[in-house]
């Protein structure tokens, strides 16, 4: 293949590009993100508070895109708040899986009974109360910067 002195000159700004341009990857580059796997409910440690909530962390790191994320399981006795509404800069979910479960945000109450997903965007104020019966049970899934 015959190149023309014009052709070759069109190559020559891509030939040029320092070494940085080029992204690279050092092999030494760990991947410290949270690993595939499975958590079963009956080994997490319970902690109990003196007001009788239950918690158990599940886990807690960095997603492999760079999120930090934190999910526990909380046992609500009826009655009860984990704690006073507050703020904070990263969102969060909750999962019902038993019980009924008052998410208050911004002022603003969502009743939460089985099956119910509940969201909280960065920085609004929340808090949650178990408004049953019985003991609210449900997961938090805690998403972004100093998530947990």
């Amino acid at each position: 293949m015959t190149m023309t002195r014009r052709e070759m000159c069109l190559l020559l700004p891509g030939a040029m590009l320092p070494a940085a341009a080029v992204p690279m990857v050092e092999a030494s580059e760990q991947d410290n993100s949270l690993p595939s796997a499975s958590y079963s409910f009956e080994k997490l440690t319970a902690k109990t508070s003196p007001s009788g909530v239950q918690t158990r962390a599940i886990f807690k790191g960095k997603l492999a895109t760079g999120e930090s994320i934190e999910t526990h399981a909380t046992i609500l006795p009826p009655g009860a708040m984990p704690h006073p509404p507050h703020h904070h800069v990263h969102s969060e979910m909750f999962f019902m899986r038993e019980g009924t479960l008052e998410l208050t945000v911004n002022g603003k109450t969502y009743p939460l009974g089985p099956g119910g997903v509940g969201f909280v965007r960065s920085s609004e104020e929340h808090g949650v109360k178990n408004v049953g019966t019985t003991p609210a049970n449900y997961f938090v899934v805690a998403v972004g910067p100093t998530a947990g």
